[in-house]
């Protein structure tokens, strides 16, 4: 049985091509703006497990973006789980909201999609809100009726923070607790560290490039609701943004 969030998260994301089209129809009117990214990560890692199986994974992802606030973006990932190895690709569709309350102050209200092409059991909703604080800090927020698409529920909280050295060199760190409903899993912990480069274009006006090497690391939980997925690892992946 779906869950309401999923099968309305589905009625809306199901349009999400009309959201884009319609952000980038509105740009006479509110100058929306178009980005993108594409990435080359060593080893696909989501809340502290892996989700291409160790291997090197490609990404890619597009957003527009309203001068009111209002967002829509795709994004994609190869993925790999022995579990379902007929599961090749990850596509997340977002429709969101963010604002200022002040200089200091940002907030970011979102719907996620998650889904499996070739997967379908996989997919799953969910509802999320992000404050930040000079964008040095931030506490997230996830909730959905179908966490993990197990039919139950989950909330999902992270705390992080960014510390830059120099234009070129900056610090991250978080740290994020699942609560997961007893019936499907034990609540798990994760964190990670990372060390952020961004590296000289390779033409003026080009794409922007970063180096992220990511330190994770899970609690006992984790490893047992995912076996051989989560634990330690080490990720690195080369991001260019335009």
């Amino acid at each position: 049985m779906r869950s309401p969030l999923s099968c309305a998260a589905r009625r809306l994301l199901s349009r999400g091509a009309l959201a884009l089209f319609f952000l980038a129809g509105s740009a006479a009117a509110n100058a929306a703006s178009v980005s993108g990214n594409a990435t080359l990560t060593s080893d696909y890692v989501w809340r502290g497990s892996t989700q291409s199986d160790a291997d090197p994974a490609v990404q890619a992802g597009l957003a527009l973006a309203a001068d009111n606030g209002a967002y829509a973006s795709l994004w994609a990932s190869s993925i790999k789980f022995d579990s379902t190895p007929h599961a090749s690709t990850e596509v997340d569709g977002v429709l969101g909201w963010r604002g200022q309350w002040t200089p200091d102050w940002a907030w970011d209200a979102n719907l996620t999609r998650y889904q499996y092409p070739s997967a379908a059991a996989l997919n799953w909703t969910e509802l999320g809100a992000t404050v930040t604080w000079k964008q040095r800090v931030w506490a997230q927020l996830g909730w959905s009726d179908d966490a993990l698409a197990s039919d139950t529920t989950g909330t999902y909280a992270q705390l992080g923070a960014r510390y830059p050295f120099n234009e070129r060199f900056r610090v991250e760190a978080a740290v994020g607790h699942y609560w997961l409903a007893r019936s499907y899993a034990d609540s798990y912990t994760h964190g990670l560290v990372s060390a952020v480069f961004t590296l000289p274009g390779i033409r003026q006006g080009g794409p922007g490039l970063e180096l992220r090497l990511t330190a994770h690391d899970t609690d006992r939980a984790a490893e047992r609701l995912f076996p051989d997925m989560a634990g330690t690892r080490v990720e690195a992946a080369l991001q260019a943004t335009f």
